[in-house]
């Protein structure tokens, strides 16, 4: 933990640093093929909608030793020809759930289904659910996602800039599509738990973008003024500031999802804890990778598009060969190369205080003056140290 500690410290220092940003096709063409799985998946097997959506009915049997199975293969000509979902749920009981069911096709079914189980009809409970309801849902949901995106957009555009805003709404496409792609290829159905669940990572996965973010726009604010520093020198730098913070904060809210989902839904047998668990596990995870990998790089490949920011790169470029090239003759000729006086760094902890006060500015006169004042007064100094001893010196 200590070496973890130590690692932290000095990412956020800069003394190391990994190039995210310079490597950034190597992200984009991982993130693409992720991408396109999860859009044939999403194409071949579709979603799989709960009865809130589509309608139906949920029996809920009292406690019964009868394994999922054995309950499928009981009721399987009782359905009315439609496919039915079985669970065992942590208390011992069966939940059985079947798609498209009017009221009175499911007192029947209900009827057939404890007849099957050996189980008295009154100790099933039925649950109805109209395919309206789950179609206001649905276009709420949609509605909402819609008016948050754009807000985003919008107050990313003020509070940053254009480009910030446009990098942060991939990386939230590529989430959602991501999510909505594993629930196809894995076959969990969209609830309405799922759809809370797409809506909460939004904000978990703008979260570590915007810290980035803004400590990649203190740091660009003089990045013109200097030649040692390309943009995405700064970006990068300013992501693997915050890299520990961004892994802390996913690993610590992944932590309780990872229960609810492994241990609730898989262990205790509370299916309608998968339905968000997965979705904020997926989420959360997707979040972090596209925070780190995705957004900081589209930026970066945007702001240097800019005709300034283009010719920063040049400069820098230029600089860095020309040193390169003096170093290798100067290695030919068997001298060791004096460094250049190095332009004003970048400070990425302006919130820090220095120890020392920063020199005033003046004129070259006052310097000149103040030079010579110097000298006349340390020369002073020199003089009085020996008044009053035999030469000057110390008893």
């Amino acid at each position: 933990m200590s070496k973890l500690g130590t690692l932290g410290h000095k990412l956020h220092r800069g003394e190391v640093s990994y190039d995210f940003v310079g490597k950034r096709k190597i992200w984009y063409s991982f993130s693409i093929l992720v991408t396109v799985v999860a859009i044939v998946g999403l194409v071949i097997n579709g979603l799989t909608e709960s009865i809130d959506f589509s309608g139906g009915a949920v029996f809920t049997t009292s406690k019964t030793s009868l394994s999922v199975s054995e309950t499928q293969s009981k009721i399987s000509g009782d359905t009315d020809g439609r496919e039915a979902t079985v669970q065992k749920l942590g208390n011992g009981s069966l939940r059985i759930q079947i798609s498209g069911l009017s009221t009175s096709q499911s007192k029947k079914i209900q009827q057939e289904i404890g007849a099957d189980l050996g189980i008295a009809p009154s100790k099933i409970d039925a649950e109805i659910v109209g395919p309206t309801w789950g179609k206001e849902i649905t276009q709420k949901a949609l509605e909402g996602l819609i008016i948050f995106l754009v807000l985003v957009v919008i107050y990313l555009a003020i509070a940053f800039e254009w480009r910030m805003a446009v990098a942060a709404l991939v990386a939230l496409l590529h989430d959602l599509t991501i999510t909505t792609g594993v629930y196809a290829i894995v076959g969990f159905e969209v609830s309405p738990g799922t759809v809370i669940g797409l809506l909460t990572i939004l904000g978990y996965s703008l979260y570590d973008t915007v810290v980035v973010f803004d400590g990649l726009k203190e740091a660009g604010k003089d990045i013109t003024k200097q030649n040692r520093f390309t943009f995405s020198d700064v970006a990068n730098r300013s992501l693997n500031s915050t890299l520990v913070r961004s892994i802390n904060t996913t690993v610590v809210a992944l932590l309780p999802v990872a229960a609810l989902l492994f241990i609730g839904g898989g262990i205790l047998g509370a299916g309608t804890l998968n339905d968000i668990a997965l979705a904020l596990f997926v989420g959360l995870t997707a979040g972090a990778y596209s925070s780190i990998f995705i957004a900081t790089p589209i930026v970066a490949d945007l702001k240097e598009r800019e005709p300034k920011m283009a010719a920063l790169r040049k400069r820098v470029l230029a600089k860095r060969a020309s040193e390169a090239a003096r170093a290798k003759e100067a290695a030919a000729r068997g001298e060791t190369l004096a460094p250049e006086e190095p332009d004003e760094p970048v400070d990425l902890d302006e919130d820090e205080d220095d120890d020392e006060a920063a020199p005033a500015v003046v004129g070259p006169r006052t310097q000149r003056q103040g030079a010579s004042g110097a000298s006349r007064s340390q020369s002073a100094n020199r003089n009085s140290r020996g008044r009053g001893r035999p030469s000057g010196k110390r008893r």
